[in-house]
């Protein structure tokens, strides 16, 4: 079968004039009803042109299995079909729909290994806020009562009712963890765009995904004392603010001194919440909080930034008059893919495009769920311009294409290796 990504893109195509409402973005957030529409039509898709069927695991991962001739190791190829709100066309989607042109081609040519493709039910965390929920079910590493019990989303649904609407039960989620293991899987393989501006920037259609970033997120509180602002002299001052701010650049500082000159040694640190109170015009800020999230692909130089960070806040406060809270929200390892897996990636794009170009993932995906179970590897294509989670995310039509056969040969060489 002619090795093409055009079957893919005219596939991703129609999900897109499905799922997308009038301003153009995707609406497949997980759990609701055009998410469960969008699954629907992929399972129609795979029953009509492969004859195969779907099964919905416990925590709501949706799967489909094409049977090999042997009885090496499977096959798992995955991403997520669900979106944020107005998001874009092929963040997840793509890694899931290439699955159908994989199962195409092995109806075409045969597999020697079972292959099994996945939808891993809310990989956004959009609605309720806890990201990459199916993959860490089925990972073992979710505990549901702790993670999930308690969230609800912005109308006051809690996240159990939720789940029940789509049939799931909040006690039988890790069934999935089980359900994975019996699958005996010997690779995992995802497809996904880059959400960054990195291989645009070098004019690359496609890279090598070296792993996910290790990520550091806390929540800082500096506590003043809120003034007048025309009364209180500034050498009296306990300014809450001034206090974050200077912890901000500091982090800002930290991250320019970490990060390489290549795309693998970057680091990142990001401010991304900062609430100042009283919160108005006449007050010397008496409490501000802040976050910070540092990413770095190597684990000892997070920790740097980390330590860093502690001591750039410490002085802040010093400095400002303010005492300090620290509370630690949430961390991951840097989940670095397996060296095989990653030597039939580089291969495959050499073959398509003549070069490799190598990075890291700064998002997490569901691969990174994957990592600790199973030798794992991601193909990254283009994102131009280079954001997603918007309506204007997007990749031109050549580099999809590009990214697409390079996915499909990577497949070819993994599934050759299972069957040795």
């Amino acid at each position: 079968m002619k090795l093409t990504g055009r079957r893919v893109i005219a596939d991703l195509q129609e999900l897109r004039r499905l799922t997308s409402d009038e301003r153009g973005g995707a609406q497949r957030v997980a759990w609701g009803p055009v998410w469960r529409q969008a699954r629907a039509w992929f399972s129609k898709k795979l029953h009509d042109e492969v004859g195969l069927s779907t099964h919905v695991d416990a925590a709501a991962n949706l799967w489909s299995t094409f049977k090999g001739s042997g009885r090496g190791p499977a096959l798992v190829i995955g991403s997520h079909l669900d979106s944020v709100p107005s998001g874009g066309w092929l963040d997840g989607a793509l890694g899931v729909v290439v699955g159908l042109e994989v199962f195409r081609r092995a109806k075409a040519n045969g597999t020697p290994v079972d292959i099994h493709v996945v939808d891993w039910a809310d990989e956004e965390g959009a609605r309720f806020g806890r990201s990459l929920t199916g993959s860490a079910a089925s990972a073992g590493s979710l505990d549901p009562r702790k993670e999930l019990a308690h969230l609800v989303d912005r109308q006051g649904v809690k996240l159990p009712d939720a789940l029940a609407e789509n049939g799931v039960q909040l006690n039988r989620m890790l069934g999935a963890h089980t359900y994975f293991k019996s699958l005996k899987a010997g690779a995992y393989l995802e497809l996904h765009i880059e959400q960054g501006p990195v291989l645009e920037e070098l004019r690359k259609p496609v890279g090598v995904v070296l792993g996910t970033m290790g990520v550091e997120r806390h929540s800082l509180r500096f506590i003043g004392q809120a003034a007048h602002s025309g009364a209180a002299p500034l050498h009296l001052r306990k300014d809450a603010f001034l206090a974050a701010a200077e912890f901000a650049l500091a982090t800002r500082a930290i991250s320019i001194k970490y990060s390489g000159k290549t795309p693998k040694s970057r680091v990142v640190a990001t401010c991304g919440v900062v609430k100042v109170e009283p919160n108005f015009v006449t007050a010397v800020p008496g409490s501000t909080e802040i976050s910070i999230d540092m990413r770095a692909l190597d684990a000892k130089v997070l920790a740097k930034m980390l330590r860093e960070a502690k001591a750039a806040a410490q002085q802040a406060a010093k400095r400002h008059q303010v005492k300090l809270e620290w509370n630690h929200l949430w961390d991951i390892n840097p989940r670095l893919f397996d060296e095989t897996l990653m030597g039939f990636v580089r291969a495959s794009i050499k073959e398509v495009t003549g070069g490799a170009t190598e990075l890291p993932s700064g998002p997490l995906h569901d691969a990174a769920e994957m990592q600790p179970l199973v030798p794992t590897a991601m193909v990254f294509a283009q994102s131009s311009p280079g954001i997603s989670h918007t309506r204007i995310e997007d990749t031109p039509k050549a580099a999809l294409d590009i990214s697409i056969k390079s996915f499909l040969l990577t497949v070819d060489k993994t599934l050759a290796h299972l069957a040795r």
